[in-house]
């Protein structure tokens, strides 16, 4: 094979849907662009399953989908049942457990035992479970992408826990994080999409950062500048999940205490609150129902919408491995106020100039960033023009592909060298909490 060959790739993501969160904007993003560089790309996916670009093929490995909407944590009918896999996955759930990542691994396994041929190698999308190590064995190099190790959900819902049978609850249910360290530290190559998550993956899962690579994501074309007006006193925000690591209790926080003396304010949440959860009962103890909207379910063009309708934007996350919204709101050229936690300070660059950063958690000082720059328009353009262009010139889907491709090249030529690292990896384990 030559530098110029083009690839046959499998892309492996045990939920790819866009909707779902980052990880299914990053399958059909980067699987488009591999395409039109000339590879052959086919993604291998459980439910939900992605919305894939022409060029790109897609084979279904089926769940028993345990957590659909909307009947999450169901009970399946007898029939749905396959095999021992599915009765695993299914006695996982109902103790407590996230069984997706290992039961979806074992199955790709055994299809791709029958088609390893078919492919120069695998590219798992933080699956990270035991069965892709199977496929080296196949004679597929194995690159896994970590966005970022989930320790830091486990650590911050620990954290938030009120009791010991919550906290009992969490460990069981972050209770494969052991299993994707493992496979993590025996992967040919991890690409991380920032130099932060790149340090966490190596500290936290013990990979060897000689193993690692950082590859920024990038941003879709689509997100651009509105044409309509903004929205006066229109703050947004966007968490793909409803979980204390979005931080958007303290933004709720900051927000009824600027509605005390501002009465034009609204507050858009980009996220589906589970009913009845922390983040609806907060809504309701400070007051602010009537002004906090969520939004959820949106088209691509839809999103964009609305994320060029807001006179600023906040990440007030307490982590974040990339935070690809963070890079399309500075897309639509859309002021910003954000967390100085993980990447996020990678993506938006200079204090001041793209975003204004704060403290994670820091109520006080979010509120007072927001208010300074609601009250100072000219500053505002300035930071949503700002903001454009470094989305512009940093996060392209095509250099994504680009520098992917040449670590699969890598990859492959180490496969096939014997002097090359092992691919055994470090013994050591992720930390404790």
């Amino acid at each position: 094979m030559t530098a110029q060959d083009p690839l046959r790739i499998a892309l492996l993501s045990y939920r790819s849907k866009p909707h779902c969160g980052g990880q299914g904007v990053y399958v059909r993003h980067l699987s488009r662009e591999l395409a039109a560089l000339g590879h052959t790309v086919e993604v291998f996916s459980g439910q939900p399953y992605p919305e894939l670009d022409p060029g790109v093929a897609l084979t279904k490995v089926p769940s028993l989908d345990l957590y659909r909407e909307p009947d999450p944590f169901r009970t399946p009918h007898p029939r749905e049942f396959r095999d021992l896999v599915d009765v695993g996955e299914y006695l996982t759930m109902c103790t407590g457990g996230f069984p997706e990542p290992r039961t979806f691994a074992t199955r790709v396994a055994r299809v791709l035992a029958t088609r390893a041929g078919d492919f120069d190698v695998a590219h798992d999308n933080q699956v990270l479970g035991t069965g892709l190590l199977a496929l080296e064995r196949l004679g597929l190099p194995l690159v896994t992408t970590i966005h970022h190790p989930i320790t830091f959900d486990r650590r911050t819902d620990l954290a938030a826990a009120t009791s010991r049978r919550q906290r009992w609850q969490l460990r069981r249910w972050y209770g494969f994080l052991r299993m994707q360290a493992r496979v993590a530290r025996r992967a040919r190559w991890v690409l991380t999409p920032s130099e932060a998550s790149r340090r966490d993956v190596a500290r936290d899962f013990g990979v060897d950062p000689a193993r690692m690579q950082a590859v920024p994501l990038g941003v879709d074309e689509g997100f651009s500048p509105p044409t309509a007006p903004r929205v006066p006193g229109r703050i947004l925000a966007m968490a793909s999940a409803d979980a204390p690591m979005k931080g958007i209790a303290t933004l709720l926080e900051a927000f009824a205490k600027m509605r005390v003396e501002r009465d034009t304010l609204e507050l858009v949440l980009v996220t589906r609150p589970r009913p009845g959860g922390p983040t609806e009962k907060l809504v309701e103890r400070l007051g602010v129902a009537d002004v906090v909207t969520f939004a959820h379910g949106l088209s691509d063009a839809e999103l964009v919408a609305l994320m060029g309708s807001a006179e600023v934007a906040c990440v007030p996350s307490l982590y974040e491995g990339f935070s690809l919204p963070t890079a399309e709101l500075m897309a639509c050229a859309t002021p910003l106020v954000v967390s100085r936690a993980g990447a996020i300070p990678e993506v938006v660059g200079p204090d001041g100039e793209c975003a204004d950063l704060v403290t994670p958690g820091d109520v006080g000082e979010l509120q007072h960033a927001l208010e300074a720059l609601l009250d100072d328009p000219v500053r505002r353009a300035a930071m949503g023009a700002a903001g454009r262009r470094r989305a512009r010139e940093r996060f392209s889907w095509r250099a994504v592909a680009e520098t992917v491709a040449e670590t699969y090249r890598r990859a492959i030529a180490e496969s096939g060298d014997p002097t090359a690292a092992s691919v055994a990896a470090s013994p050591a384990a992720p930390q404790e909490d």
